[in-house]
């Protein structure tokens, strides 16, 4: 077996994967103790020391995963996302791109790139994308319709909540969240126009219920799919690697 493939086969091990999510969860809280005054003014030096040692190790996993790999690093979305994390920390303090060593905190991130359960979740996220692009086209015509006749019937006596298309819209979307939308703006809405509630029981059971619905089923049928596709790609990786190690006892013994 080469160099290369026993460095892979030692990034893929149980443990060094535990070891690398412990530096993450440790960098995630040194990460956090930067931001207390009182911490950096006691324990500032020591604070400093273990996020470059977290940078170090993260840089040195990088180092030997392009070393590893090759160009099958780069066809991994995962690997690339790790890179500019990675990258960012290497920003210079100094200069207008300062502001941007902020992004370090997104570290944490790496945390989705290495836990197969959190990985399974975005990946099944951005496959729903383009079905959800749909739902809230949806949305926004809805949105669309009611904020115009929100503002013509109840603009006039409550123009705080419905004097203007955006205020209507946006007292709609609080409506849709369900935050005291019966106290806070339907009942007091009744109280002046009686009959209300048949604009706003239909606009809550069409937004609340039933087409933010269609955006969890979106979310949950791309999950299993990526779930499914992860299963049948790990299944061909772990074929892959039986053949090469076949393969290698195969010329040992040829070569005895």
């Amino acid at each position: 077996m080469s160099v290369r493939a026993r460095l892979s086969d030692f990034l893929d091990r149980s443990d060094v994967q535990y070891a690398l999510i412990g530096v993450i969860v440790l960098n995630a809280i040194v990460l956090g103790m930067e931001t207390s005054k009182t911490l950096m003014s006691t324990m500032g030096p020591v604070i400093i020391g273990i996020d470059r040692i977290c940078l170090a190790i993260f840089t040195a996993e990088i180092i030997a995963k392009l070393y590893a790999r090759g160009t099958k690093f780069f066809r991994n979305g995962w690997n690339l996302f790790d890179f500019f994390v990675v990258a960012i920390s290497y920003i210079p303090d100094a200069g207008g791109l300062s502001v941007l060593r902020a992004l370090r905190i997104l570290r944490v991130l790496r945390l989705v790139s290495t836990l197969p359960r959190l990985r399974r979740v975005i990946e099944g996220f951005l496959t729903a994308l383009p079905g959800m692009a749909s739902v809230f086209g949806l949305m926004t015509l809805i949105f669309y319709i009611a904020s115009v006749i929100a503002t013509k019937l109840f603009g006039t006596a409550f123009p705080d909540w419905f004097g203007t298309l955006g205020r209507s819209a946006y007292s709609l979307f609080q409506i849709m969240t369900l935050e005291s939308w019966s106290m806070g703006i339907v009942r007091p809405v009744m109280e002046v126009y009686p009959m209300a509630w048949a604009f706003f029981v239909p606009f809550i059971l069409i937004t609340t219920f039933a087409t933010l619905n269609l955006v969890v089923g979106l979310i949950v049928n791309s999950m299993q799919d990526a779930h499914a596709e992860e299963e049948v790609a790990a299944t061909e990786e772990y074929r892959e690697e039986i053949l090469r190690r076949l393969e290698s006892i195969e010329k040992k013994i040829d070569k005895g």
